[in-house]
């Protein structure tokens, strides 16, 4: 890891989780934090505006995002160096699970070693907001994100069916109808549950057998929009 002397005017970077749809769902504390710093990164500023604006927060944005190169990241290594302190959002929920950012800490960890204070300021997720409405048995469970694309997709679905607790993972509404046939082929036995545009208008949850979901969403079209997080457990 690479050190350098302490530097007491060092910037400090705020980790900040924001709501997953209800612009209600962000804590005073993160409020506080977004006024108080020099700059918020967003996933996509226009995006975090919405969020921003309706809370009153004026201060200045930046997009970081999964495509974001080493000069994005010495850019704000430099902020920090010159004692800014900046919070990092994702487009919702909590960064680094499933979101960017992963990369830029690893870059400011090596740039700055143990002298960088990361603060997490925690809030909504989506993975704990489905956890708290379907429980799993046990409470124990493994969540693997999004489910590959391509490579790694049959072998991430079959390993569900070997799993001992329940298997967590997010699903996008172009993908959630693929995901169904597939558990239905290689693990039909399932019971699925899918907690479906949490903290939204039209959120629910739907649970049941790979195939009986699979035939609910293609009888109703409209329940195939939105953002998924899918909970797979043994009957």
């Amino acid at each position: 890891m690479k050190t350098r002397e302490h530097n007491s005017t060092l910037g400090t970077l705020y980790v900040v989780a924001t709501p997953i749809g209800n612009l209600e769902d962000i804590t005073l504390r993160a409020l506080r934090v977004f006024k108080e710093v020099s700059l918020i990164l967003c996933e996509d500023t226009r995006h975090s505006r919405v969020l921003l604006s309706h809370h009153g927060i004026s201060t200045k944005t930046e997009s970081y995002h999964a495509r974001s190169n080493d000069a994005k990241m010495k850019g704000i290594a430099h902020r920090l160096e010159q004692g800014e302190d900046v919070a990092l959002i994702s487009d919702a929920g909590t960064p680094l699970v499933s979101d960017p950012g992963s990369p830029l800490l690893s870059y400011l960890k090596k740039e700055f070693g143990d002298d960088l204070t990361i603060v997490a300021i925690p809030g909504p997720s989506a993975l704990t907001a489905a956890l708290s409405i379907v429980p799993v048995p046990s409470g124990r469970f493994s969540f693997i994100g999004f489910v590959p694309h391509k490579k790694g997709r049959q072998t991430a679905i079959k390993a569900m069916r070997e799993a001992e607790d329940s298997t967590v993972c997010y699903e996008s509404s172009h993908r959630i109808v693929k995901l169904l046939a597939e558990l239905t082929e290689w693990y039909p036995e399932a019971h699925v549950s899918i907690a479906r545009e949490l903290t939204k208008q039209f959120e629910e949850v739907l649970s049941g057998s790979p195939a009986e979901l699979a035939a609910l969403l293609a009888a109703k079209p409209e329940k195939q929009k939105g953002e998924f997080v899918v909970i797979v457990s043994k009957k």
